[in-house]
C-alpha cells in the first residue's frame, strides 16, 4: 500500500538520499522547522513502513585493489524472474541485482572481479543458473543524486505548511510547523480561544511533539516546534493559519 508522506518525510528522504553519513536529525530539523526529536521519531517511522530500506557504504572498487565492475544483461524466464533475481545475489562477485518488468534483458546484474577470470567465472555461474546472459560491459562509472521532487524547491512559497489534504464539501486538513515567534506558541488552546486567535472555522485536531501524538484538550500547551494538524470547515485561509506561523 503507498505511504503518503508529507514534506517533511520527502525532505528526510532528500537529505539522507543525498548524504546520509554526514547528515544529522537536528539539521534536518532546522530546514523544516520542528525538532530534532521529531525527526529521528519520523526516520524510525519510514524505517518501519520500509520506505527506508537501508543505509549502504557507495564504494569505489576500481580503488579498492584496483577491481572491475561488470554489467552483465540478461534474461530470465518470466515465471522464474523474481526467484531467479534473489538468487543472483548469493552468487560470488555480485553486489547489485535489477528486476525489470519486460520479457528480454529483464535482469541486470553488477558484479565486482580482480580480473576477467573471475568475471567469466561470475557470468558462468548465472548461465547455470538458467539465466541467458545476453551481454557485458565495463561499467566505468556509476553515481546518483536524490528525487528533486523532496528537495527544497526555490519556487516554493516560503511557508511552514507541511501537508495539505482537501476534502468534500470544502473543508481542509492543513499540517503546519509551529514557528518560535507565533502568536499562539506557548499558549493554550483555552488561552488562545479567549484571545481571539483561533477562527470558529478552524479545529486543532493534533500535535505531533518529539516522538508524541497528542490529542489535543482545552488545556493543552502549543509549543514552538510542534507539528500542528488544523480541521477547517472551509478553505483556510492565510490569515486563520497565520497564528501557527507568524
Amino acid at each position: 500500500m503507498d505511504e503518503r508522506l508529507d514534506e517533511i518525510d520527502k525532505r528526510i528522504l532528500y537529505r539522507l538520499a543525498e548524504d546520509a553519513r554526514n547528515t544529522s536529525a537536528p539539521m534536518i530539523a532546522e530546514e523544516v522547522n520542528v525538532s530534532g526529536a521529531t525527526i529521528r521519531n519520523r526516520i524510525a517511522q519510514l524505517e518501519d513502513k520500509g520506505i527506508i530500506d537501508g543505509y549502504h557504504a557507495d564504494i569505489n572498487y576500481e580503488r579498492a585493489g584496483n577491481r572491475m565492475r561488470n554489467l552483465l544483461i540478461c534474461t530470465a524466464p518470466i515465471p522464474e524472474r523474481e526467484t531467479l533475481a534473489k538468487k543472483v545475489l548469493n552468487v560470488p562477485g555480485v553486489v547489485d541485482v535489477r528486476e525489470l518488468l519486460t520479457g528480454r534483458n529483464n535482469i541486470h546484474v553488477v558484479a565486482i572481479g580482480a580480473d576477467t577470470d573471475d568475471l567469466t567465472a561470475v557470468s558462468r555461474r548465472l548461465t547455470e543458473m538458467g539465466l541467458e546472459v545476453e551481454d557485458e560491459h565495463i561499467l566505468h562509472m556509476a553515481d546518483t543524486a536524490p528525487l528533486d521532487e523532496f528537495g527544497p524547491e526555490t519556487k516554493r512559497r516560503d511557508t511552514p505548511m507541511t501537508d495539505f489534504l482537501s476534502l468534500a464539501g470544502g473543508a481542509e486538513v492543513v499540517e503546519l510547523a509551529v514557528s518560535n515567534d507565533a502568536p499562539i506558541a506557548g499558549l493554550t488552546l483555552s488561552e488562545a480561544n479567549e484571545r481571539g486567535l483561533l477562527d470558529d472555522d478552524v479545529l486543532v485536531i493534533a500535535i505531533e511533539r518529539d516522538d508524541e501524538v497528542i490529542t489535543p484538550r482545552g488545556f493543552t500547551r502549543i509549543a514552538a516546534d510542534d507539528l500542528v494538524t488544523v480541521f477547517t470547515r472551509g478553505k483556510a485561509s492565510e490569515e486563520a493559519l497565520d497564528v501557527f506561523t507568524e
